[in-house]
């Protein structure tokens, strides 16, 4: 697995409704995206349900995995292709119960060796470290080095997340530590140029390896 390039995974803004689905189908026709993540806040199930669709149906046909954030019930109702769990959302356990072998669960480890071990050997998909950098797009608490890239990908098989504050100017240092994926939001969505140039200029930097 760690010897695959490192691959970009989006993460959606909070705001995806309306010309946002323009802008994903635009990002990913621009470049290879390994994953998109669906994270909305405050809205019903109907709500997210109706949000998520035209989304899902966008990566279905440029075979980017679509996972879900936090909401394990969404995410069986919708056939996501994957959760993303925080250390406060629902246990792997319970979600890999409901949701079956076939969906790639995702744990959030922030700065922690242990929890990213817990994580491993109770069967998740790929961990995610961070922030990084600093970020507008949660709030952050835990700031982790680099080489917490490094040491996993040496201890375990399954991938790795880099995520938090992550730009095309900051992510060399993640890339050269052994982060299998990227995460970033912000410096896609943000681009002033538009996300289709963010993804093109991270293809880039991404292919530079």
């Amino acid at each position: 697995m760690n010897q695959l390039p490192c691959q970009l995974y989006l993460i959606s803004p909070l705001d995806v409704g309306g010309d946002f689905p323009d802008q994903l189908e635009a990002a990913l026709s621009a470049g290879p995206v390994a994953a998109f993540q669906f994270r909305v806040k405050g809205v019903s199930v109907e709500q997210a349900t109706a949000l998520a669709a035209p989304l899902k149906s966008i990566c279905d046909a440029h075979d980017v995995a679509f996972v879900v954030n936090d909401d394990v019930a969404l995410a069986e109702k919708i056939g996501a292709d994957g959760v993303h769990l925080g250390q406060s959302d629902a246990g792997l356990k319970m979600a890999r119960e409901l949701l079956g072998q076939d969906v790639q669960i995702g744990i959030t480890c922030h700065d922690s060796r242990h929890l990213a071990m817990e994580a491993g050997e109770g069967g998740a998909n790929y961990v995610a470290f961070g922030a990084f950098f600093p970020t507008d797009t949660k709030e952050t608490h835990h700031r982790p080095e680099p080489e917490i890239l490094q040491w996993w990908s040496t201890v375990m098989e399954i991938p790795c997340v880099a995520i938090g504050g992550i730009t095309v100017e900051n992510c060399q240092p993640l890339i050269e530590a052994g982060a299998d994926f990227l995460a970033v939001s912000g410096s896609v969505w943000n681009d002033p140029d538009g996300p289709a140039a963010a993804v093109r200029k991270f293809t880039t930097r991404l292919g530079s390896e």
